[in-house]
C-alpha cells in the first residue's frame, strides 16, 4: 500500500509516516496544499492522509480539488476540531473518513487499512454478488431485478457495499447514516435493517444481508 500523508507540522509528519514504514507501507510526505496536489497528480496513492489545516491552503480545498480531478482514491482526514457540522464538511468535500487529533496510531492504522480495502469498491458502481448499486443513477439490482428503496434504505445499503464483506458496528451505521438528533435508544436501525433485508433477500436461497448479532451488520454469502 502506498500512502501520502498530507502534514504540514514536521514532528508530526515524521513522527506519522514512521509508524506507516513499520508496517511495511510506502509513504511520501507533502507539507503544502501545493504539494500534495502535485504529488496525488504525479503519482498513484492507495490513500491519502490530509490534514485540515495547512499553511498555503485549507484542507478542504485540496479535497475539493482532488475530487473535481477525478481522483477516486480513499481521502482519511485529519482535523483538530471535533465539531458535527465541521466533519460533515470534509465529509461533503470528499473526504471518506475523518480521524480527530490527538489519535491512537492503532486506530489510525487500522482506519488506513479499512479505507485501502474500500478503496476497491470506489467506483461510481458498487457490486456484490449478483447485487448492483449505482451511485450515480440512484438504483439497485439483484440478479437484474429493479429493486425500489427509500433514500434511508439506499443510503444504508451503500454503507455496507463500500464496507462489505466486513461486519459494520451498529454505531458506525449510526454515524455515517443518521445525523446527530438520532436517538441511541431508538430501534429506527434495526426496523430499517429489517426493511431492507425483506426487499434484498425475501424468496431468495442466497441471502446477503445478515445480523452479527451484538456487533451490527454485514453482507455475506450466507445461504
Amino acid at each position: 500500500m502506498r500512502v501520502l500523508v498530507v502534514e504540514d507540522e514536521r514532528k508530526v509528519a515524521s513522527f506519522v509516516a514512521r509508524s506507516l514504514r513499520e508496517k511495511a507501507w510506502a509513504v511520501d510526505v507533502a507539507g503544502t496544499g501545493r504539494q500534495a496536489l502535485e504529488l496525488a497528480q504525479a503519482a498513484e496513492y492507495d490513500l491519502i492522509l490530509l490534514d485540515l489545516r495547512l499553511p498555503d491552503r485549507d484542507g478542504l480545498e485540496v479535497c475539493r480539488e482532488l475530487r473535481e480531478r477525478g481522483l477516486e482514491t480513499p481521502i482519511l482526514m485529519l482535523t483538530a476540531r471535533g465539531l458535527v457540522d465541521e466533519r460533515v464538511q470534509g465529509l461533503d468535500a470528499g473526504a471518506d473518513d475523518y480521524l480527530v487529533k490527538p489519535f491512537a496510531l492503532a486506530e489510525l492504522h487500522a482506519r488506513i487499512r479499512a479505507l485501502g480495502r474500500r478503496g476497491l469498491n470506489r467506483g461510481v458502481v458498487l457490486r456484490f454478488a449478483d447485487l448492483t448499486l449505482d451511485r450515480r443513477r440512484r438504483t439497485v439490482e439483484r440478479a437484474g431485478e429493479r429493486l425500489t428503496l427509500t433514500q434511508k434504505e439506499f443510503a444504508l445499503l451503500e454503507f455496507l457495499l463500500v464496507r462489505a464483506p466486513e461486519t459494520v458496528p451498529r454505531s458506525e451505521i449510526v454515524e455515517h447514516v443518521w445525523d446527530s438528533s438520532f436517538d441511541s435508544e431508538s430501534n429506527l436501525v434495526e426496523v430499517y435493517m429489517n426493511r431492507l433485508r425483506q426487499k434484498l433477500d425475501h424468496g431468495r436461497a442466497v441471502k446477503l444481508l445478515h445480523t452479527v448479532r451484538g456487533v451490527g451488520y454485514r453482507l455475506g454469502l450466507d445461504s
